[in-house]
């Protein structure tokens, strides 16, 4: 054994890059369709309307942040899976995944209560009059129906935390192909059904996520699995389980939070240059989206890993599990930030080849020299995914949501608000930051995991 903890990684070794990709292959596969699902909400907003796409991605970002912090905490039930797998107390796996419906219930009922506050909180934020009618319109809607992708995160956990991560994939990509078609028929108008625009892009977003959420119920419901793991009770409440996934999941959603939280003021901040600045800012992110997303996929294989193995008390194959984590993102982000570099004009192409001259003739051009900024952080966020996701399968969340705290408002937040609004700086000032904020972040997370005190943390009692 000891010889096999010093050996380099290799396909055949446990922990290595074949078990990375044998559980990550389709975690990427369902997160890349997440990101399938939101890149082509936006390239049809797009095709609508410049103002569509102008609002979709404020209040759209505004919306997810706020749901982060429910989404990161209900999450978490993956990790406690993957810990109570490992140590083979099957009979835990249930009664947590009930915990995290609980959670999915009080994010609900508070995104309902910001659905009349909407005309207030846009008229804050101070986007021209057209863009912001937009964004009220878009935000009511997804908060509407905020309680069915936190339980479907809730209850995703039963699989990708017992590493059988197939389930997820075919849910995630049913639900895409369906919000697909719910996008095609009620943004244009098609197919008899009436002409809604960035209202019609909402409610597509609602019934996708409510199919994903009862689709995984059933699921977990059926067959043996069922006892083996005590799920027939997924809403029976448990104060001692329900108060650690608090303990431990609050602060993941916390650092889920307040990532989301300072680009939602990124872009709001960007907003305030002009639609033209507002719309290539968001055709550049929602580019990197496509390429990022499935890159959380590979995180959440590495956290369930990391978990499984501390969990059954082995962190020199949880550590193994990381490095294979982090050599196959890097390889993977680098071929699209150099795809970035060299043809960027082809994936701008596809948001504006159904615009007007008139109106894509600056967005175009501003989106393409965005994307070198995009090049130039993505390499850095692997080491946000995979390191993050690391110390986070070990129980390390409070570490990681004070360091992007402390990051947020004062690389990010903070110097964006100075330059943009007290200086009058461009947009590329605005990019040089967020840039310098993902950089460092990388390594913050690089330096704890090097650390290694991730490795004697446990969460289940």
């Amino acid at each position: 054994m000891n010889n096999e903890k010093t050996r380099p990684l290799r396909l055949s070794l446990r922990g290595g890059i074949r078990e990375i990709l044998t559980l990550a292959f389709p975690l990427i596969l369902s997160t890349g369709a997440m990101s399938i699902q939101e890149f082509v909400d936006r390239m049809f907003l797009t095709w609508y309307s410049p103002a569509s796409i102008a609002a979709a991605t404020p209040a759209g970002i505004l919306h997810f942040t706020l749901l982060s912090f429910f989404l990161g905490t209900a999450g978490y039930t993956s990790t406690f899976v993957a810990q109570y797998f490992g140590a083979k107390r099957w009979e835990h796996i249930g009664p947590v995944l009930a915990q995290g419906l609980y959670v999915a219930l009080f994010g609900g009922l508070s995104q309902l209560l910001l659905v009349p506050l909407a005309p207030r909180i846009f008229a804050f934020i101070g986007h021209p009059p057209a863009v912001q009618a937009l964004e009220i319109h878009y935000f009511r809607i997804l908060c509407m129906g905020a309680f069915f992708p936190i339980a479907a995160s809730a209850l995703a956990g039963f699989f990708s935390g017992r590493g059988r991560p197939w389930p997820v994939m075919w849910v995630h990509a049913a639900a895409t192909g369906l919000n697909v078609l719910f996008n095609y028929a009620l943004i244009f108008g098609n197919w008899g059904f009436p002409e809604l625009g960035i209202r019609g892009a909402g409610i597509s977003t609602v019934l996708s996520g409510g199919f994903s959420f009862f689709l995984f119920l059933i699921w977990i419901r059926r067959g043996r699995k069922a006892r083996r793991y005590d799920v027939h009770g997924l809403f029976r409440f448990d104060r001692e389980l329900f108060r650690r996934l608090l303990r431990f999941g609050l602060p993941n959603g916390g650092q889920f939070f307040l990532d989301m939280f300072g680009f939602t003021v990124f872009i709001l901040l960007v907003g305030r240059l002009g639609t033209e600045q507002l719309a290539a800012s968001n055709i550049a992110l929602n580019i990197n989206m496509l390429a990022f997303m499935p890159m959380l996929g590979l995180g959440i294989a590495v956290s369930v890993l990391v978990g499984q193995y501390l969990g059954a008390d082995n962190p020199e194959l949880a550590e193994r599990s990381v490095w294979a984590g982090a050599a196959v993102s890097f390889l993977y982000m680098g071929t699209i930030a150099a795809s970035y570099l060299l043809v960027p004009g082809l994936y701008v192409s596809i948001f504006t080849m159904r615009g007007g001259t008139a109106d894509y003739a600056a967005i175009a051009p501003l989106a393409v020299k965005l994307l070198r900024f995009v090049a130039a952080f993505s390499v850095f966020d692997t080491m946000n995914i995979v390191f993050a996701s690391g110390i986070k399968g070990a129980g390390d969340t409070r570490f990681v949501m004070v360091y992007l705290l402390c990051l947020s408002v004062g690389v990010l937040i903070v110097p964006a608000y100075l330059a943009l609004v007290v200086f009058k700086a461009g947009i590329y000032a605005a990019w040089v930051i967020v840039t310098v904020y993902i950089s460092v972040m990388g390594f913050g997370f690089l330096f704890r995991f090097l650390g290694g005190r991730w490795k004697s943390m446990r969460i289940i009692d």
